[in-house]
């Protein structure tokens, strides 16, 4: 998307692809995978989904209009390409990117490197006890495409977020038998129940309404996240009342519910750490029904050769172990690629500083070093969901315009406290 907003006002841009071709990203994954937000929230700059296109796109589909996407765009996107390190000249102000294009080495001097590897970097592995003895398969969410391999083979999936629920339910459908391995509680929202409360300007009503993608942005931009908390505990104190039942069937699986220790939510959630959430599409009743069963609550003391022991000295039989642990931050590629030090001066990305669990003081006000200058002179982040990138990347756009055109754009660093 911010190679789209950079071609329409005038400023050159390679974007770097990794994959053989555009949307392989969302192709290479699991085969369940669907995106949990409706169509109406995740329209692309410029062009708009069509009016026949599924609510929830399937992966495939959604890889197939990105490689559209950039065909149309005329973007400058080079596949098979990957950047192995950035230094940055101080005195010149630009960047030495090294690439490896189809095997073959060559150097960028561009003026401003972005990140823009989704909402998060590397993956984050669970160092497990005894790994170096388990005769099975460990793998992270990751590197995990398709269940078939493992039909009526015993299955522990450590993670009970989206990917943790997404791949448990690929799994059984491909005949596997699935023990979830829950940590920590989980925030889980209908998915009918969202899309009725929480998506009211996102929606086909809002767009026969006259509320488009970009006025809707607008209105949801309006309330600064400082004042987001209390409009989401309320919501939330409506979701729990309208599927009180069907989270009494879900907590007495054994599985572990919070809303957030704030009770704000999936959406507050989402801001201050992108993980501990899951928008229910079907897994949920599988667990309820025993179809997926659940281990919550009890730490893994070590794998055996043939399964997983637990704190409490129970112990489960698995041929797999499937970690859906999350990702670290994207500042965690910048120290791959350009070194330590910069990454650390950066520091992490996504989150407010609001003090909660896994988000840390001093508040920011918004997303920690995304779409905005960074301790690092001419590096950027971009990333987030659809809907972020779409309505963020119009104003990191601009930034960058700006100093392509030699505008004065000072840059205040007013103490956080």
């Amino acid at each position: 998307m911010l190679g789209a907003r950079l071609k329409q006002l005038g400023v050159p841009a390679i974007i770097l692809e990794k994959n053989d071709k555009p949307g392989d990203s969302w192709r290479n994954r699991y085969r369940s995978l669907v995106l949990h937000d409706p169509v109406w929230y995740d329209h692309l700059p410029y062009i708009p989904f069509p009016a026949h296109w599924p609510v929830f796109t399937p992966k495939d589909q959604m890889g197939d209009w990105l490689e559209m996407y950039v065909k149309v765009m005329g973007l400058t996107y080079w596949t098979g390409s990957e950047a192995t390190s950035a230094t940055f000249d101080g005195a010149e102000k630009r960047w030495t990117v090294n690439v490896l294009r189809n095997g073959v080495e060559s150097t960028l001097h561009p003026a401003q490197l972005v990140f823009a590897t989704g909402a998060y970097g590397p993956p984050k592995w669970l160092d497990l006890p005894g790994a170096e003895r388990f005769n099975g398969e460990i793998l992270h969410s990751s590197q995990y495409s398709d269940g078939a391999r493992f039909k009526t083979k015993k299955v522990a999936v450590i993670g009970a977020a989206s990917s943790g629920h997404d791949v448990s339910v690929d799994l059984w459908e491909a005949g596997a038998e699935v023990t979830m391995i829950q940590r920590n509680p989980t925030t889980v929202v209908r998915s009918d129940t969202l899309m009725d409360l929480a998506f009211d300007i996102y929606s086909e009503q809002a767009t026969a309404d006259g509320i488009d993608v970009d006025k809707a942005d607008l209105i949801a931009a309006a309330t600064p996240f400082a004042l987001q908390p209390a409009a989401q505990r309320a919501l939330y104190e409506r979701i729990r009342a309208r599927d009180a039942d069907f989270y009494q069937r879900l907590q007495a699986t054994g599985f572990l519910l919070d809303f957030g220790d704030d009770d704000t939510g999936l959406m507050m959630k989402a801001y201050r750490t992108g993980s501990g959430y899951y928008v229910d599409v079907g897994a949920s009743e599988l667990i309820i029904n025993g179809d997926i069963k659940v281990k919550a609550g009890v730490a893994i003391d070590t794998l055996t050769p043939t399964g997983i022991r637990f704190a409490d000295g129970t112990e489960i039989a698995a041929d797999a172990v499937i970690q859906s642990t999350g990702f670290q931050s994207m500042h965690e590629v910048v120290a791959q690629l350009v070194d330590r030090q910069t990454a650390d001066a950066v520091g992490p990305c996504w989150g407010l500083g609001s003090g909660h669990r896994n988000d840390p003081l001093p508040w920011h006000g918004e997303l920690r070093n995304m779409y905005k200058p960074t301790a690092q002179e001419n590096l950027w982040f971009q990333g987030g969901n659809l809907a972020l990138s779409r309505f963020f990347s119009k104003f990191l756009a601009l930034q960058l315009k700006a100093r392509y055109e030699g505008i004065p754009t000072p840059v205040y660093r007013p103490p956080l406290t």
